[in-house]
């Protein structure tokens, strides 16, 4: 009751509601693009699946995966990126007009899938991470800050795989039409995993007392290398074999990880719990993956297992957390948040799990699904559109 009065209230946001500030920070406007476009995309791509629409809304599923990958998961990490390096470097990172306009560049890519203008789609899906890249490049670099530049690197890798998904698409090269989608995926596995282990035990200590959450330096190794040689891999097109194998060890390390940190502990806590939900579907995707390169399990469910499961516990956990952090509130989940993090916890177990026993429910898993996790980034899109539109609750920048 309290986090809502804080929330809510109008003696500590009474000043706040004067001001306009979605473009005083970059998880401002990326979250809440993100979150309805989540929200949206889903509602009518699971429309669309079911028959529903006289129109369709995308070409297929390829596109469907393009627009999560390169539209909503890339729109969340621009948003955090953008937040975390002007953190790390004391720098500043876009804001203002220069932010409007990567947000307005964003919009258009959205648009322009749609549309019949392909080129012009494949040049602002292309032109987007890259000005990214510029944008927290110039802080690292300014502050000397190498440790963290590998960011850089890793969203030029997400320009060059959305230009292979074009380029395949346009028949500009010959390549595998997932190609640059499964790339993309293994990028945003790489970042969930580094990230995840820098900050989900330290939120766990912070945020649940008395937590007894551990580290082992050969894990945290073995961890992050995995997830790259999976990306080169993929990128090379290795054999069956060594997938399976750079799978299996990823699989094992990651679970050994989870297990160090006691995700249990967390269970009276929703705003650490929901972090720990997803990072648990990054294990499940690498054992369901190397399964599914001998064909016994079906490759969708591996993949909705890193998309539903991991992307969207994650995301909406971090979400959650940075944008009351950054805005000077408690980090406490109230009743709205914890149901956005059941319904998107329960649009995962339903889109994974359910085929898996009964696969003849498969049309129906995919509609309820999207109802779910639409459900969840309604809920955060309009509980947090005063959160991220109006500035802090303390007065300070940002």
């Amino acid at each position: 009751m309290a986090d809502t009065l804080k929330l809510h209230g109008p003696a500590g946001e009474r000043g706040a509601t004067q001001a306009f500030a979605l473009w005083s920070l970059g998880f401002r406007p990326f979250y809440l693009l993100a979150a309805i476009f989540a929200s949206l995309s889903i509602a009518l791509w699971g429309a669309q699946a079911a028959g529903w629409l006289t129109t369709p809304y995308l070409r297929g599923p390829l596109w469907h995966a393009h627009e999560m990958i390169f539209g909503f998961t890339l729109a969340v990490m621009t948003g955090f990126l953008f937040t975390a390096v002007r953190n790390w470097t004391s720098r500043p990172t876009p804001t203002g007009a220069s932010l409007a306009a990567l947000a307005l560049l964003w919009v258009a890519g959205r648009v322009l899938v749609l549309t019949p203008f392909d080129v012009a789609a494949a040049c602002a899906n292309v032109a987007f991470p890259l000005a990214v890249a510029v944008g927290i490049g110039k802080a690292l670099v300014g502050s000397g800050n190498r440790h963290n530049l590998f960011f850089v690197g890793l969203l030029v890798i997400m320009a060059a795989a959305a230009a292979a998904t074009h380029a395949a698409q346009l028949h500009i090269a010959a390549l595998p039409a997932w190609l640059g989608l499964r790339t993309a995926l293994d990028v945003i596995l790489v970042v969930m995993t580094v990230l995840g282990g820098r900050v989900i035990p330290m939120f766990t200590r912070n945020g649940v007392p008395g937590a007894l959450v551990r580290n082992n330096v050969l894990v945290d190794r073995i961890v992050p290398v995995s997830a790259v040689a999976l990306l080169v891999c993929d990128v090379v097109s290795a054999p069956p074999v060594l997938l399976a194998i750079v799978l299996g060890i990823g699989a094992a390390a990651q679970c050994v990880r989870v297990l160090l940190w006691r995700p249990w502990q967390t269970r009276r806590v929703p705003i650490v719990w929901i972090l720990h939900v997803g990072y648990c579907w990054i294990p499940l995707h690498l054992a369901l993956r190397a399964l599914s390169e001998y064909d016994l399990v079906a490759a969708p469910l591996a993949t909705h297992a890193l998309t539903v499961g991991a992307i969207g516990g994650l995301t909406l956990g971090m979400m959650t957390r940075t944008a009351r952090g950054h805005t000077g509130r408690p980090l406490h989940a109230d009743g709205w948040e914890i149901a956005a993090y059941a319904s998107v916890t329960a649009a995962a177990m339903t889109r994974v799990l359910v085929p898996l026993a009964l696969p003849s429910l498969y049309n129906a898993v995919i509609v309820a699904s999207a109802v779910l996790w639409s459900a969840a980034y309604a809920i955060y899109a309009v509980r947090y559109w005063p959160v991220l539109t109006r500035p802090r609750l303390d007065g300070k920048p940002g």
